[in-house]
């Protein structure tokens, strides 16, 4: 906690200048709390309520910063993409390890009245709750937010839907590409004269649950000032919509219908990839010293004084005819000679890398962003880190992707007193399961 830091760090510090030696004290102090610190959001527990990947994307980002998850999962299978494969490592998928790193898989059959019960009374022990369930789903287990709110005054209470709470589309479920397709992401992603494309990865759902994790945090620090709780409702096609930005404001603006452009950009040429003679590279020569050296590399001096090309307003206009001349030179030479011309070029360049050259990236490598963990069974699991590093605080994997039921029982001993004989009765009773 931030406050509970700052009386600790003022404490050490007014008996440090008794010592005499403050600023030795306090650098061992900062590099103490560096080297043990188990993340910004330590004590923060958050009882996890999600599956697929919004929520549980949000929930992984609070994981990292080290708040405590206690992911409820319904018995059987589990959260949903633990079965989405293949690929699969022993059974368990890749698609699950990827988002679920740093939580605690708890099971309980909340339709069970006993189990909906052991839920909410884990709710209480908690600072923050997320689902991501159908609007009104949850109400049947006495787990909506208006319910929790009189037993837990201060909960803060995060809702992940596909529409929103009410609405023409508040009853209906939402996946990551049908969001896309009503938010318009799908309208301008594609070849410009192709078919509507998908993204390669659910941006719609990550983008929402980076949204739903900063407003969690928005609202611990209000309620760090005003000590009461609230409900977020973030939804997936709010996030959609909110993302079109520039292209929304082309429209609402100067009623622009923006159209697909590959990977093209609508105001700026060229802001591209290219085919090579062996694959492809991409160029962003957003201004025009940029596409005047670009021609100097390429060897095509006389483009950057031609009159069709001299402004970047120009360059847009007389596109085709730009772009033919450019993908023909591009196609001459290997990618990996263009991108040693393109060095100590001023404007952003770099190839279109496959998913293992990606992996194998030397940058990749330098920030440490692959890790590997071992799960309870000990199989080896290689999952992307967080993207974001601290100064003075940890944002890293602690434990790995749960087993089902891996800490059914250390959570409800722990949270809530049960004995082994209880959890034992409601382990058969099908009430729970403990792996």
């Amino acid at each position: 906690m931030a406050w509970f830091t700052t009386a600790v760090r003022r404490s050490v510090c007014s008996q440090l200048r008794i010592n005499g030696s403050l600023r030795l004290m306090t650098r061992n102090f900062e590099h103490s709390a560096l080297l043990h610190n188990d993340g910004p959001l330590k004590e923060i527990k958050v009882l996890d309520l999600t599956r697929v990947l919004a929520g549980p994307y949000t929930t992984m980002v609070l994981g990292d910063l080290g708040a405590e998850i206690i992911k409820i999962e319904k018995p059987g299978h589990g959260d949903d993409t633990r079965a989405w494969g293949p690929p699969f490592v022993n059974n368990e998928s890749t698609y699950f390890l990827s988002v679920n790193r740093n939580k605690k898989s708890v099971v309980v059959d909340l339709k069970h009245p006993e189990g909906a019960e052991i839920v909410r009374t884990l709710a209480a022990s908690c600072d923050v709750l997320i689902e991501n369930y159908i609007p009104g789903k949850l109400k049947q287990y006495g787990l909506d937010y208006e319910n929790l709110r009189e037993r837990i005054p201060g909960i803060i209470y995060c809702s992940i839907s596909g529409y929103g709470p009410d609405g023409p589309y508040g009853d209906r479920p939402g996946y990551d590409v049908i969001a896309a397709g009503i938010g318009g992401l799908l309208h301008i992603t594609g070849p410009k004269d192709g078919d509507p494309c998908k993204a390669g990865i659910p941006v719609t759902d990550m983008a929402t649950g980076l949204y739903a994790s900063t407003s969690i945090l928005a609202a611990l620090v209000e309620k760090q000032k005003s000590g009461l709780g609230q409900k977020i409702e973030c939804n997936l096609l709010n996030t959609q919509v909110a993302m079109l930005s520039y292209v929304a404001a082309a429209y609402l603006n100067a009623g622009v219908e923006w159209q697909r452009w590959g990977t093209a950009h609508g105001s700026i040429v060229p802001y591209q990839s290219f085919e090579t003679r062996d694959s492809y590279v991409v160029v962003g020569a957003g201004n025009n010293n940029h596409f005047r050296q670009l021609c100097t590399i390429m060897q095509l001096d006389s483009l950057a004084d031609d009159p069709r090309f001299k402004t970047n307003d120009l360059r847009v206009k007389h596109r085709n005819e730009l772009l033919k001349i450019l993908s023909e030179r591009f196609q001459q030479t290997t990618t990996s000679e263009w991108l040693e011309r393109l060095k100590d070029c001023g404007f952003p360049y770099g190839p279109i890398n496959t998913i293992g050259q990606v992996l194998n990236d030397p940058q990749v490598k330098h920030n440490g962003l692959i890790q590997s963990v071992k799960n309870a069974n000990s199989d080896k699991i290689d999952i992307i880190g967080p993207a974001v590093t601290f100064s003075e605080s940890q944002n890293q994997i602690r434990s790995p992707p749960p087993i089902l039921g891996q800490h059914t029982k250390e959570v409800l001993k722990g949270e809530l007193g049960l004995d082994d004989d209880s959890i034992d009765r409601l382990h058969k009773e099908n009430v729970i399961y403990s792996a």
